[in-house]
């Protein structure tokens, strides 16, 4: 049968399949040092755990080095030294409508790239796990607070006012330093 192209053998969709790829040696010699090293278990979960950045922070829309894309916002990796440096810049009087305005940024970028009314309290899965893979922090609702672990700005004013603009909800402070506590008072219709 000359003239046929061979064919890869079907497999059902949950079946594993092997995969093999070449490494250079220097690709190699890194990652076997992570794992002797410990940190990282094996080259299966590395191999994952990069699969699952690459997904989730959308690599595949980067044009690399040096130009990020989420959606259709531009990202950057910045040390937070210097976003703190930037917010003490910005008169305290004014860090709550900066967070808003930021909020309502981050609002029309989590629409479009997650599809989620970030208004809507059943899309906050959904919009939490988006910060927190973006390095806002974990952000976490347990009942009516909202709670940030490990927040990149430590100011409460600017969470405060970013939180009630991404969320179009209304917050009463409850712990001003990390880990962040807010007391949701009421959600708002979208023309308030």
């Amino acid at each position: 049968m000359q003239g046929t192209k061979p064919t890869a053998p079907e497999i059902k969709d949950n079946e594993a399949k092997r995969t093999t790829i070449i490494l250079e040696k220097e690709e190699r010699d890194f990652i076997e040092s992570l794992i002797r090293d410990g940190k990282e278990p094996g080259i299966k979960p590395l191999i994952s755990k990069m699969l699952e950045i690459y997904r989730s922070m959308m690599i595949y829309d980067w044009k690399f080095p040096g130009e990020y894309y989420g959606g259709i916002s531009r990202m950057a990796f910045i040390n937070v030294e210097l976003i703190n440096i930037l917010t003490q810049q910005v008169p305290k009087d004014k860090w709550r409508e900066v967070g808003e305005h930021m909020g309502n940024a981050l609002k029309v970028s989590i629409q479009t790239t997650l599809g989620a009314d970030a208004s809507k309290q059943e899309t906050w899965g959904a919009v939490f796990h988006r910060l927190n893979v973006q390095g806002f922090g974990e952000l976490y609702l347990k009942d009516k607070f909202l709670l940030i672990k490990a927040p990149f700005i430590n100011d409460y004013e600017i969470w405060k006012g970013l939180l009630e603009g991404l969320l179009n909800i209304k917050l009463e402070t409850r712990n001003n330093v990390p880990p962040l506590v807010f007391e949701i008072m009421k959600s708002q219709s979208p023309s308030e």
